[in-house]
């Protein structure tokens, strides 16, 4: 399984991303290990989706990403059900 995730943090900065491993992703976050989100933590999870593919998560983090609005992308993945 792979996952779409969108996380923040105590300023209410919002991040997009995709994995296959949840919690590992998560701690590398808030080990400032990503270099999109070092020193900004910590983190946590706001939604995640569950995809059967790889190329499937990648697709829908780019739309998500593509929307340049944190508040419409939780939206969009919440309407997903």
């Amino acid at each position: 399984m792979f996952y779409v995730y969108i996380i923040k943090n105590s300023n209410n900065r919002h991040y997009i991303g995709q994995t296959n491993c949840l919690e590992y992703r998560i701690e590398m976050h808030n080990k400032n290990l990503v270099k999109s989100t070092k020193n900004l933590g910590p983190w946590e999870y706001v939604i995640t989706r569950e995809l059967s593919s790889r190329s499937e998560a990648m697709a829908l983090e780019l739309k998500l990403k593509k929307l340049k609005n944190s508040q419409k992308a939780i939206e969009y993945l919440t309407s997903l059900g």
